[in-house]
């Protein structure tokens, strides 16, 4: 996908490949090591685009409020389907819009 398809807002599913001794419970595609001492697996990441650069570059948010940049023609990058934005909704973080942040930042400076 190009930068132009992504738009602020979108939520979007980046899939990682994982390294590890015991994979979780989301791990999907699992397979062991050689000797059986690790795994590697796939996980799927719930991002939400907050930035679209010119540089074919998006920023995304993670639900804990951490900030990626990632190229929009990353292939393990897509945008979520509607089932799992409706299954996966508590997994995606909240957009925050300016007027939702302003309002809040004059109600708690004129509740001091």
């Amino acid at each position: 996908m190009r930068s132009n398809q992504f738009q602020i807002g979108d939520k979007v599913v980046l899939t990682l490949d994982k390294f590890g001794v015991s994979p979780g419970r989301r791990a999907k595609n699992v397979s062991p090591s050689p000797h059986g001492e690790l795994y590697t697996y796939q996980v799927d990441k719930y991002w939400l685009v907050t930035e679209v650069r010119n540089d074919g570059n998006l920023v995304v948010k993670t639900r804990r409020g951490k900030v990626h940049t990632i190229s929009a023609s990353d292939p393990r990058l897509r945008k979520a389907n509607w089932l799992e934005r409706w299954f996966f909704a508590k997994r995606f973080p909240a957009l925050e819009t300016n007027e939702s942040s302003s309002s809040a930042a004059q109600t708690s400076s004129s509740a001091a």
